[in-house]
Formats: C-alpha cells, sequence, structure tokens
C-alpha cells in the first residue's frame, strides 16, 4: 500500500495543484460559472490517467509528461484567469497535444526510420518549404513575419522547423563519416567542401531565414542548439572557433545597422528613459515581477493585465506577481528538472542519432526557456518566443508535446538500445 501510495504522490501534487487553484479561479470570478471547475477536474483526470498510462505500461520516463503538465497547469491557471475563453482554448490545445504526444510516441517507435542517411537532406528541405511560405503568404504580428492563417487558424511554422531543425542536426551526427563532400572546379582548380562545412552552411540558412522574418530570438535559439551540439560532438577546435567569431559578426552588425535591434538594446540598457512608450512593456513586466514580492498577491489579486502580450511573452511575470517570487522559482526549478531528465535520457543512449536528437529537444527547451525568461527579467535584450508549455498558443504548446513525445519515446528505448532504462529514477 506504501509502495502505491509514494508511485502516485508526485501526481497527486500535480492534481492537488490544479484542484485548489481552479477553486481559486471559481470563486475570483465570481459569477459562478461552474465551467470553471468542470474543466479544471477534466485537467485533472488526463494528468492522472496520462501518468497512470506510462507507469503501468513501462513507456519510458515516467517523469516528463508530470514536468509538462504541471508547466501546463501553471500556465492555464494564469492565461484562465486573465480571460476565460482563451484559458478554455488553451485547454483544448492542452488535450490536442496529449493526443499528438500518445500519437508520436507510437509513431516514433513503430517507424524507426527517422535516423535514416536518406532523410539528411529532407529535414531541411522541409524547413526551407515552411521558410518560404511563411515570407511569401505570412503575416506580420508584433514585428515579425512568423504567422499563416490556413482555414481561419493562425500558426507558426518555425515551431515546427525548430524541430525539424534538432532532426536534420542529429542526422548529421549519424552519418557525417560517410556524408559526400561537394566538389567542383573554379578556374581549373579543384575545391572540396566538406561535409561539417556543408552542415554549417545548411544551418546558418535556417537562422538567416529567421532573421529575414524578423524573428531574432528564433535565430538566437537555432544557434544556441547548433552550437551546443557542435561542442559535444564535434572535436574540430578552429571550426568551432569560427563559428563563434562569425556569430559575433552577425549579432554586431545587427546592432549597427538594424534599426529594431538597436532600439531593443536600448529598451534593455534604459528601458526607464521611455517609460511610456518602447521601454513600457518591460518596465510594466518588472514592476509586476517586484509587486509580487516572495509570495505573491494570490491569484485573481494582482494586475498582470496592465503588461501587453502577458499571456504570451510576459506570462512568467504574471506567474511571478501572482505567485510571488518562490512562484517563478518553481517554475524554473520544473524546467532543471525537465533538462535534467533529458540529458540524462541522452547520456543512457548509445545511437549517435538517438542521442544527439534527446540532447537537442533538450538544448531547445533550456535555452528557449532562458532566453525568454531572461528577457522579461532584464537579464538579456527582449526577443519574443514563447515559453515552452507555459505560454499561450496552439503552435508552442502542440510543438512541445510532439518534442516531448519523441523524448519519451527514446527513453522507453524500444526502437534501440538504452543502458539500463530504470536506473537511477
Amino acid at each position: 500500500m506504501d509502495n502505491i501510495y509514494s508511485i502516485y504522490k508526485p501526481v497527486r501534487m500535480v492534481m492537488l495543484f490544479n484542484v485548489l487553484a481552479f477553486i481559486l479561479i471559481f470563486f475570483y470570478e465570481g459569477n459562478n460559472d461552474y465551467s470553471t471547475l468542470l474543466w479544471g477536474l477534466g485537467i485533472i483526470m488526463l494528468i492522472y490517467l496520462v501518468y497512470t498510462l506510462i507507469k503501468w505500461k513501462s513507456w519510458g520516463d515516467e517523469y516528463l509528461f508530470l514536468i509538462a503538465s504541471m508547466l501546463v497547469s501553471i500556465g492555464l491557471v494564469m492565461i484562465y484567469r486573465l480571460n476565460p475563453e482563451i484559458g478554455q482554448k488553451q485547454i483544448i490545445w492542452f488535450l490536442g497535444g496529449t493526443c499528438l504526444f500518445f500519437f508520436i510516441y507510437l509513431l516514433f517507435n513503430a517507424l524507426p526510420v527517422w535516423s535514416s542517411k536518406r532523410l539528411y537532406y529532407i529535414y531541411p528541405l522541409l524547413s526551407f518549404i515552411l521558410f518560404s511560405l511563411t515570407l511569401f503568404f505570412g503575416r506580420r504580428i508584433g514585428g515579425a513575419i512568423n504567422w499563416i492563417s490556413i482555414a481561419g487558424i493562425t500558426i507558426q511554422p518555425w515551431e515546427i522547423i525548430k524541430l525539424l531543425f534538432v532532426f536534420f542536426s542529429a542526422s548529421y551526427y549519424k552519418h557525417r563519416d560517410s556524408l559526400e563532400s561537394l566538389n567542383f572546379t573554379v578556374k581549373g582548380h579543384d575545391i572540396q567542401v566538406k561535409s561539417i562545412y556543408i552542415y554549417g552552411i545548411l544551418s546558418y540558412m535556417h537562422m538567416g531565414f529567421l532573421i529575414l522574418q524578423r524573428e531574432w530570438g528564433g535565430a538566437l535559439l537555432f544557434f544556441s542548439i547548433y552550437f551546443t551540439l557542435l561542442y559535444i560532438f564535434e572535436s574540430n577546435v578552429k571550426f568551432m572557433i569560427a563559428n563563434v567569431i562569425l556569430a559575433a559578426l552577425g549579432g554586431l552588425s545587427g546592432i549597427l545597422f538594424l534599426s529594431h535591434i538597436q532600439t531593443r538594446i536600448d529598451i534593455w540598457l534604459d528601458p526607464w528613459a521611455d517609460i511610456s512608450g518602447k521601454g513600457y512593456q518591460i518596465t510594466q513586466s518588472l514592476f509586476a515581477i517586484g509587486s509580487g514580492g516572495f509570495f505573491g498577491t494570490g491569484i485573481g489579486l494582482g494586475r498582470p493585465e496592465l503588461i501587453p502580450a502577458v499571456h504570451t511573452d510576459f506570462i512568467f511575470s504574471a506567474i511571478c506577481e501572482e505567485m510571488g517570487i518562490f512562484g517563478g522559482a518553481g517554475v524554473i526549478l520544473l524546467y532543471f528538472l525537465m533538462v535534467y531528465r533529458g540529458i540524462k535520457i541522452s547520456l543512457k543512449i548509445e545511437d549517435v542519432f538517438y542521442k544527439a536528437l534527446a540532447l537537442g529537444i533538450t538544448v531547445m527547451v533550456g535555452f528557449q526557456t532562458f532566453i525568454i525568461i531572461g528577457g522579461v527579467i532584464k537579464m538579456i535584450p527582449l526577443t519574443g518566443i514563447t515559453l515552452p508549455f507555459i505560454s499561450y498558443g496552439g503552435s508552442s504548446l502542440i510543438s512541445s508535446f510532439i518534442a516531448l513525445g519523441v523524448l519519451q519515446a527514446i527513453s522507453s528505448g524500444k526502437s534501440f538500445h538504452v543502458e539500463d532504462n530504470h536506473e537511477g529514477k
């Protein structure tokens, strides 16, 4: 009996959080809208059923979905409290994301073709097609051209592209010894471009497309994934130094020659100089975080709605205001746990493709979290990407659960070798 209780203790903590949070929202609204309690009950049942299935079917790491569910729950509570209508939409996206999580898990294990050499060039090809569609048919929202409307539904293709980029990078490290170099002749001189340079060029093309879309946060995220995997798997020190220099020159050029980048830097350095204009968003974020104190004002008792785009880019500020700095620190610790689990999964795998894929997904989540939280607390210039699993948005939540499904499948080790999957939980 005690053993069963200990097994279900983590999921019960997540369920307890949801129970208390949705009861608070119910009384905060003051209109006796019982649909709030029904939505909360649905979330609790979903989390419990999924955790039970993963646990008793031995479908890999049992904590990944639980950590993600806690992050989603925190985000849902804040979004629902800010706007019940979009909160309900986010719950529907959560249901869809959970279904995709299972679908990707089953598909990934049923079709072990993802590391095929034939797909090495298919992954970037799909990315460039999506980039082109975004540039030609995309909508500009918030300064970036990164939205496409399909049948009345607005999506962000780059959320899928970042997953394709991780697959592309993992495929390169799997097959780099057998990939052919590019040979051509210029004025009688034979020139050979090694596969590592081709991989680098294709990677920077991904970042270039994002820069054309004015999605600098995405470009920074892609470089973080690219360089981290390069550092882990590549022994060519000169090539790594060249990448650092190239990235530094690219960033410096953006600061010197692009007005919108200069504006972001100016706001980061001194947002108080234009507190009612360009610095309004970040200053309101800092006010919200500061007013929350250690324990927060309480759910529904703060004023996070004063922050523009609070339910997307600045959701972390809202959490800190109403749940306190301790609540914000708890969110960061949850991301640390997810990154820790991801790294642990990667270390257990012998196959290079799946090792790089697990690490790439982990790095993607970790750096995306750092970039957006660092921006809203004024540690680094603000970029405008979402906080994984927490921010409002279907594209962000769906892509996060697809990535989680892949990582879950890798942790199960059902289509390749994993060292002692159940050791040292």
